[in-house]
Parts: structure tokens; sequence; C-alpha cells
């Protein structure tokens, strides 16, 4: 009969009692609601979906929902009558999504344009390009040639406009994942209150943010901090 080492049980013990931590540890899962995005209205029965592990979860009858991921998934969102939108998880709370309908030409403004998905967002930037253009091809010329419609008409005028918006918000996205919250409070004490103020004030440009090393981005907050406590 062979006798078991006590001391390998506990070392086998600790094993799995770590393991199963480590497993717990390393679950997340994201919560979030689904609205539709011109009336705000909340979507129940939309289909979400994670990319990377297949999993599913449906929103409820409140346009909750909770389905297992971590930073940087991309999860899809699909309900009959709209269409299919991607999310990119890459900073923590609830995500808020809105769907667009089968189609339907949305009404840009900035507080549409801040609720877009970043797939959306460049969806929408490809869509005001095309109708913002003053040119368009000519099949009896070739070549091209000037659109007056294009470049006078309140559509076109309209598109130019729309586009300039969304190329900024794609652009402040950029820069807040470099600049954000997290970046900001590991270096100054700002307050629940007082950080979404300082982001939007001291917002850097994307050119800095795109050459900034880390040591640069301290210096820029830390300067940034002492001009809004300055103001205040």
């Amino acid at each position: 009969m062979k006798i078991v080492n006590p001391y390998q049980l506990i070392a086998l013990f600790m094993f799995f009692l770590v393991s199963g931590i480590t497993t717990v540890s390393n679950a997340q899962e994201v919560k979030g609601i689904v609205h539709e995005l011109e009336s705000s209205q909340r979507l129940k029965d939309v289909v979400v979906k994670n990319l990377r592990t297949q999993q599913e979860a449906r929103s409820d009858a409140d346009g909750n929902f909770s389905i297992g991921a971590q930073l940087n998934d991309l999860l899809t969102f699909a309900q009959a009558g709209y269409e299919v939108d991607t999310a990119y998880i890459y900073e923590e709370g609830i995500q808020r999504i809105y769907l667009v309908r089968d189609q339907k030409s949305i009404v840009i403004d900035e507080v549409v344009v801040s609720r877009l998905t970043d797939s959306r967002l460049i969806a929408e930037i490809e869509r005001a390009r095309n109708e913002g253009k003053v040119t368009e091809g000519s099949q009896n010329r070739g070549g091209l040639r000037l659109s007056p419609s294009r470049l006078f008409g309140r559509q076109g005028k309209l598109a130019r406009k729309n586009l300039d918006l969304l190329l900024q918000e794609q652009a402040n996205r950029k820069i807040d994942r470099w600049f954000s919250n997290q970046t900001i409070r590991a270096i100054v004490p700002l307050s629940d209150s007082e950080l979404p103020l300082f982001r939007e004030q001291f917002r850097p440009t994307l050119q800095f943010m795109e050459t900034a090393s880390p040591e640069d981005l301290r210096i820029y907050i830390l300067d940034a901090y002492s001009k809004f406590k300055s103001n205040k």
C-alpha cells in the first residue's frame, strides 16, 4: 500500500485553490443597455455576441444585457429591423449601445454623434464623404466632372458639415483611449465631478498623442492640472 505524503496533499490542494482563484479573477463581465438611436427607447431581445468567445446573450425587457467579456473584446448587436452594430470594449463601466433602424438616415448632431459606436461612426463618415463629394464620374465624357448640385445643394453642404463633426468625434475617441480616466487619476487627484470637465478642457491634440511618450503625457497632465486648479 502506497503511503501518501501529507505535504504532497497540501501542495496539491494549494495548487487547485490558486488555480480556482485565478480562473475567477480572470473571468470578467460586461454590462450595458441597448437603445434605439433616435428615440432612445430601450430595446429588448437584442442578440449580443462576443466575437472572441462566440458566447451570446440577449437584452431583457428593459434593454439590459450582461455577457462574459473583457477589455479589447468585440461585441456585436443584432435585432430584426435594425442594422447590426459592433462595439469595441476599451473602457470599464456600463456600455450604452444605440442601434439604427435598417436603411434609415440619421439626423446628425453632437448628441447623436457621441452615441455612435466606433463601427457605426466609421460607416457614417464614409456615407458623409460620399454624399459630400463635389465631383462625380461621367460615363459620357469619361473622368470626373464637377457637380453643381453637390457643391451648392443643401444635402451636399449638410454632408460636408456632418463629416467635420464625425471626424472630430473620431479623433477625440482616439485621444481619449490614451487620455483616459485611469491614466489621469494615476497622476493627479481629481474628483468624479472634476474629471469630465478636466478631460474636456485639456484634451490634447491627436498629433500630440500620436507622438508623445508616457513621460510626455505625464508632464502634460501635471501642467494641465496646475492650470485647472489655478482657474477654479
